[in-house]
Formats: structure tokens, sequence, C-alpha cells
């Protein structure tokens, strides 16, 4: 997912930072709303952003593509912090990889953001949410939501490398010629990324839900946590 400097054209990277300040800002607001509210939050929101950098730094290079893959962590953070405070971690995540491991570069931050932080949490979110409402158990909604966030990040990344390089080739054509660059090694990941994060929510949940107030559970959360 972290594509480098001088992969994409300003045509792309610019509006692609455009879009994802569009998600940072509000972020930015929720997140002082939220502090200002809960003096744990923010030590909370530290310990999600440490994850985030963690999960991603597993860095194995796709040469087809120009960038890397790895598991993301962002389906988790949206979980647990909303997805409008995971797109501001995601954008400080890759600012320090790009400085400090040359993960990435500094133009497409906005680009990695966008599919890191964005699409793949607020994907993985949107799904927690349909499975919770429908009353599935908490380690499938985690689950899915961490298999289909990873997928979907690396789908955003494909994207937006075709957008900027597919030429005379068909876009669509194109997005999923990258896309397949990515399967091999990315298919494994998302299976794993799927256990880690219903592993990880599971044991929040059954250990110490007084971390997540309100964010998890609207009905019959005692009983869950209380079950594990």
């Amino acid at each position: 997912m972290h594509i480098e400097d001088g992969i994409l054209s300003p045509a792309a990277w610019v509006p692609m930072y455009a879009i994802s300040a569009a998600f940072v800002v509000p972020g930015v607001r929720e997140i002082k709303r939220r502090a200002d509210e809960n003096l744990y939050y923010k030590p909370f929101l530290a310990m999600v952003g440490v994850g985030v950098f963690i999960i991603s730094c597993m860095h194995l290079p796709v040469p087809v593509t120009g960038s890397c893959s790895h598991p993301t962590g962002t389906s988790l953070a949206a979980i647990l912090v909303g997805p409008f405070a995971t797109a501001v971690i995601s954008a400080i995540v890759l600012f320090f990889q790009a400085i400090f491991l040359g993960h990435g570069g500094i133009t497409t931050i906005g680009a990695n953001t966008l599919s890191m932080g964005i699409a793949g949490g607020l994907s993985g979110y949107v799904c927690w949410k349909l499975f919770r409402k429908f009353n599935s158990p908490l380690w499938l909604a985690a689950g899915v939501a961490g298999f289909v966030g990873d997928i979907v990040t690396y789908l955003a990344s494909a994207l937006e490398l075709a957008i900027s390089l597919h030429g005379n080739v068909p876009l669509v054509k194109q997005w999923m010629i990258f896309f397949m660059g990515y399967g091999p090694t990315q298919l494994p990941l998302a299976v794993a990324e799927a256990v880690f994060t219903a592993v990880i929510l599971q044991a929040m949940v059954s250990r110490r839900p007084d971390l997540l107030p309100g964010i998890l559970f609207k009905k019959a959360s005692k009983k869950e946590a209380a079950n594990g």
C-alpha cells in the first residue's frame, strides 16, 4: 500500500490529498471534542495509533506495482475510535513511516491515507456495524471487517495506480492488473488480519470493556463481555 514518491503523477496525488483532507479535518475536530469529554481518550487514541504503526510496518515489496503489501490495522482502529479519527491516525502514521522508515513517500501521503486510512478503515467499519446490527457474533463481525478493510485498501491502492499510470490501457483493466500484482501476498495477509482483528477485539471486550464505552455495543454488551 505504501506507494512511493515518483510513482503517481501530480495530477493524481494532488486531488488525493484534497480528498484525504476532507476526512482528516473533521477527524481532528472529532478527536478534540472527544478528548475534551473524556481524559482517557487521548491515551487510548495514542495506543491505537501505535498499533496501526506496528501492524502496517510489515513490509513486503510488490515489484509489479512499485508499492508494497502488508496488513493495515485500520479496520480495528475504526471500530475502536471511529473512521474519521482513523483517517487522522493513518496520515500521522504514514508521515512517520515515510520519514523514518522509507515506507511510502511525502507526495503520496494523501493517496496512501485515502487507501489505507479512509477506504480500508471505513469499509471495515461499515462491515462491522452491518454485521452487528444483525446480531452477528463479535468475532465474526470483527473478522469480516478486518478482511474486507484489508482487501479494500489494496483495491483502492491499485485504483490510484491505475488512474495515474493506465495510459492507453482501459482503466478497469489496468486496475485489475495492479490488484492482481498484490493478490499473491495480500490474500493470506487479509486472512491473517481477519484473525487478529477478531482476537484482539474479543480480548479487549472480555478483559477491558471499560476501554470501549459506547463504541462497541448498544445492546446486551454486558452479557457478551462476561461470556467472552
